[in-house]
């Protein structure tokens, strides 16, 4: 099992500022290809355009030399700083995070666009909820055609990594938020050494570094999550994803990922995944059948998505395991 990676030494432990000041904000976008140029732009753009301003906006790059001085050259209201850790979200995010200087660290993508008010409620629900660990927010789609296939089952929406059914509708507690919508105090992240190193979204593998972050902060800090939903983003979605072999294969690799997560954590964090298998998604399927009657011919459509979708993460998971039990034996 992979040790938990130390804090890094150029990202100082702070601690948490008094309820009379108002805690300043260092958003971090992290990025990796000149392919989503547009996209990073209008992230940078959504992140200095807010109500309640950032103190800073950093762009971490991930091993691309191009991308960085590009940044640099075009970009002059944002800090860029290179990953040179491992590849990936993960240390390309604690890149970010190693040289922001804000009390909290707010996570944006580059194929995001967050609303005007989405820093405001993020820091308003640490204001108002201070033993909060950290929070998140809305994640909206922004499909090609302007709507989901009529195929896609809302309950799967995670799959492409935007709000779905089963999620609360209102603040609530939970037991993690989405990377690309997190904010968290500056302190305790690098008291818990960021994102784990090396585990996270690498090319096509899809590892939850978020949520196995998530889980680890709260055990090392016994403070809670809050979900806040009016701190609202936009994903921007490839047409890509919008295809059904792109449904199969990243259902298959959150099973994948959710295995290798079980594997450093021992399978705590998984009561989520098991009431939205186990309630949520043969609600429903229930649904969906039934609006057969109602004229909707997607509706069984839908239904029979959900089920692939569960047997490929299934697949996923137990794919993962018994190669971990060879490595093993």
């Amino acid at each position: 099992m992979p040790s938990l990676s130390p804090a890094p030494a150029a990202l100082p432990v702070v601690d948490p500022p008094t309820a009379a000041h108002a805690p300043t904000v260092s958003v971090v976008i992290a990025c990796y290809t000149e392919a989503r140029w547009d996209g990073l732009t209008a992230a940078v753009r959504s992140a200095l355009d807010q109500e309640r301003p950032p103190l800073e906006v950093i762009v971490a790059v991930d091993h691309a030399p191009a991308l960085l001085r590009r940044i640099e050259q075009e970009l002059p209201d944002v800090r860029a700083v290179a990953n040179t850790a491992s590849r990936g979200a993960s240390g390309t995010r604690n890149a970010g995070a190693a040289v922001a200087r804000g009390d909290v660290v707010a996570f944006l993508d580059d194929d995001t666009r967050a609303s005007r008010t989405w820093l405001a409620n993020l820091v308003r629900g640490l204001q108002e909820v201070p033993q909060a660990i950290g929070v998140g927010g809305r994640v909206g789609a922004g499909w090609p055609d302007g709507a989901a296939p009529r195929w896609f089952p809302p309950e799967f929406l995670w799959a492409v990594g935007v709000t779905y059914e089963g999620m609360p509708r209102s603040r609530s507690e939970v037991r993690n938020v989405w990377s690309e919508n997190m904010a968290v105090w500056r302190g305790e992240f690098a008291r818990v050494g960021g994102f784990r190193d090396g585990f996270g979204k690498v090319d096509s593998s899809s590892r939850p570094e978020d949520t196995e972050f998530c889980i680890r902060i709260t055990g090392a800090t016994r403070r809670a999550w809050l979900y806040v939903p009016d701190a609202e983003i936009v994903h921007d979605l490839p047409a890509d994803r919008a295809t059904w072999s792109f449904f199969v294969r990243r259902c298959y690799a959150e099973g994948r990922g959710k295995a290798e997560m079980v594997a450093l954590d021992g399978g705590v964090g998984l009561r989520d995944e098991r009431s939205h298998v186990l309630v949520v998604v043969p609600r429903g399927v229930c649904r969906d059948v039934g609006r057969l009657l109602a004229g909707d011919v997607w509706g069984p459509v839908r239904a029979v998505a959900a089920g692939v979708g569960l047997l490929a993460a299934a697949w996923g998971y137990l794919a993962a395991r018994a190669a971990a039990a060879v490595r093993r034996g």
